[in-house]
Parts: C-alpha cells; sequence; structure tokens
C-alpha cells in the first residue's frame, strides 16, 4: 500500500511517499529556516503563509520524484497534532482534500507517533516491543510500545522540551538559530565542568524538567556580562549539554530495565546530538540493549515517518472522518 504522508507542524513543510510503511520512494522537505532566523524563532503566522505557498509543489513533485501518478496512491496522511494550529490547518486541509480527490482514505496522525516511526524506516529488522525516547523542539517523551498501534506513555516534560531549552541556551550564548546543532558544535570545544544545578527535583520518576537548567544558565550569562567578566561559552555549553544528556540517559535506561525489552529507540530533532547519541551507544551495549536511531534527515520533522505511522495506524484502526480537527494540544496519550 502507498501512502502519501505531510506534514506541516511546525516550519518544514513536508511531503512523502512511503509502501508498505517501510520503503521510502520519495521525501520532500521544504525548510523555512531561512526566513525565521531574523526573528530569533518560529513566527507561526509566517510559517502557515510558507506552507500555503509550496504545499501542492511539494506533492508533485514527490509523485514525479518517485515516478508514479496520483492513481498509485492508496492512503493519505497527516499530522492533525501537537504543532502550530495555522500549519496543521494547512496540511490537513490539503491530506483531506486529496483523499477525496483520488477517492482514497484518509488518516490523522500524532506528530509525536510519528516521530517513533523515523526508526521503522531505517531499519527494517525493527519491530516492537521497545521503548521509545522522543526528543525534538517541542517534545520530550519516554513511551513504552509493546505492538504496534499500542503505547504506555511513561513520562514527559513537565515545562520545556530537550530541545527547546538548546534553542533558548544557544540564543542566551549568542549563537543564533536553530541553535541546537551550533550548541552541540561548541560544546565538543569546551570541558563540562561547571555544576549548573545542584538538585534533580524529579528524581525517582519518569518526567523531565529543563526549564531549571536553562534558567541557571541564563542567570549565569547574565551575571557574568553584568560583572564584566569573561565566560568560557564553551565550557557552559559543555556542561549543560552534559547535564541534559545525562538526565536523558538515566529515565530511558531505567525504564527499559523496567519494562525488560531489550530494544531502544531514539528519535526527535535532538536524537542527532552527538553526545546524546554517544552517550546512549555506550549504555546500551554495556547492558546488553538494542540501541535505534534514525539518520539525520529523519531525526528532524518530515512526511516520511508521518506516512509510516499513517499505514500502521490505517491497518490497526482504520480510517479517519473527513471531519477530525487540527488538535495544536494534541497528547500522545488521547489518541
Amino acid at each position: 500500500m502507498l501512502c502519501l504522508g505531510v506534514e506541516t507542524s511546525c516550519d518544514e513543510t513536508a511531503v512523502a511517499l512511503v509502501e508498505d510503511g517501510r520503503t521510502i520512494r520519495s521525501n520532500l522537505i521544504f525548510s523555512q529556516i531561512e526566513k525565521h532566523q531574523k526573528f530569533g524563532g518560529v513566527v507561526p503566522e509566517l510559517a502557515a503563509r510558507c506552507h500555503l505557498e509550496v504545499i501542492s509543489q511539494l506533492v508533485a513533485e514527490a509523485l514525479r520524484e518517485a515516478q508514479l501518478s496520483p492513481s498509485a496512491v492508496k492512503l493519505v496522511a497527516a499530522t492533525y497534532g501537537p504543532g502550530l494550529i495555522g500549519g496543521l490547518l494547512v496540511g490537513l486541509s490539503l491530506a483531506k482534500a486529496l483523499s477525496l480527490a483520488w477517492n482514497v482514505p484518509f488518516i490523522g496522525v500524532n506528530h509525536v507517533e510519528g516521530h517513533l516511526y523515523a526508526n521503522f524506516l531505517a531499519h527494517p529488522e525493527l519491530e516492537p516491543p521497545l521503548v521509545g525516547l522522543t526528543v525534538s523542539g517541542g517534545h520530550t517523551q519516554l513511551i513504552y510500545m509493546p505492538e504496534h498501534g499500542q503505547y504506555e506513555l511513561l513520562g514527559q516534560t513537565r515545562d520545556d522540551a530537550a530541545g527547546e531549552a538548546f534553542d533558548k541556551v544557544a540564543r542566551v550564548l549568542g549563537l543564533g538559530y536553530p541553535g541546537g546543532p551550533l550548541l552541540d558544535r561548541l560544546a565538543q570545544t569546551g570541558q563540562p565542568k561547571l555544576t549548573l544545578v545542584q538538585h534533580d527535583a524529579l528524581a525517582g520518576t519518569y518526567d523531565f524538567s529543563f526549564s531549571g537548567l536553562k534558567t541557571a544558565v541564563v542567570n549565569l550569562v547574565h551575571n557574568s556580562n553584568q560583572k564584566g567578566e569573561a565566560l568560557p561559552a564553551a565550557d557552559v555549553a559543555a556542561s549543560f549539554q552534559r547535564q541534559v544528556v545525562t538526565v536523558l540517559a538515566e529515565r530511558t535506561f531505567r525504564a527499559v530495565a523496567a519494562k525488560k525489552v531489550k530494544t531502544l529507540s531514539l528519535s526527535g530533532g535532538v536524537a542527532a546530538n552527538s553526545e546524546l547519541r554517544a552517550r546512549f551507544a555506550a549504555e546500551a551495549k554495556a547492558r546488553g540493549v538494542r540501541l535505534y536511531y534514525p539518520p539525520l534527515a529523519l531525526c528532524t520533522d518530515n512526511a516520511a515517518m508521518i506516512a509510516a505511522c499513517g499505514y500502521f495506524r490505517y491497518r490497526r484502526n482504520g480510517s479517519s472522518p473527513l471531519d477530525l480537527p487540527v488538535n495544536p494540544r494534541l497528547r500522545f496519550d488521547a489518541m
């Protein structure tokens, strides 16, 4: 079954064609980074307008790249939440229109669930049960997946997502936008010798909180500026990154042990972070756990993961109604 996926939840306009939930036939992404850089972050209205300008062209290009006609498409999937409401409306409206025009089923996909399926595209042998950690600019969630379409939300962020904290710390360090990759690069030149936060208030749980750590960096930078003192930015970046990665690893591998699984899936934009990958790889090897993470192109928002997820969800639950609304605050455990 060939599924056309549409992803417009934030600032990436993406369209993909995926066969049987596993094989990518085309995967196109139009990045809006240059349009938002001067604002230091995503401007929701601007993002929605950009989606509207390019999305129909991307559908045509995806079909052309795959050398397929619309008659080959048997399912249309689109993100309906969580995300920015304007962008979600663009993608969901297009997907419903294509479903009607091509007389094929439509399926709405939860964006966070979609991230889990990036690894199913990259690793054909991957199957549940598994523990999955999704870490991105908007989401940090730890999930147990006993089989396709079944999930237990173990823990999630109570404030800033990991990627959001990376971007905000990068901004206060003057690194620019998007900050995550820039902070990762700077951290590689520094030493993680600063203790930014003394106490982990959520120790023993599977939840995350990065707001206090972010605020500690902001206060450190502001105090140094007020005193006219030179701040070792690389050491700050390395220390911040080390503390984030340590918290993510501790919660995740504790969950792996509690659920007695030997498969761990890492996904989302922050899954591209070099220290996160290295730490998780070392921990997984030491514990005899199989670690999977996507190639860089599938870490950030993309439509291939939405098409793959849509295929498996359609097989399990059937199609979604055409009056399915967007849900900017859609919870992962409310699907």
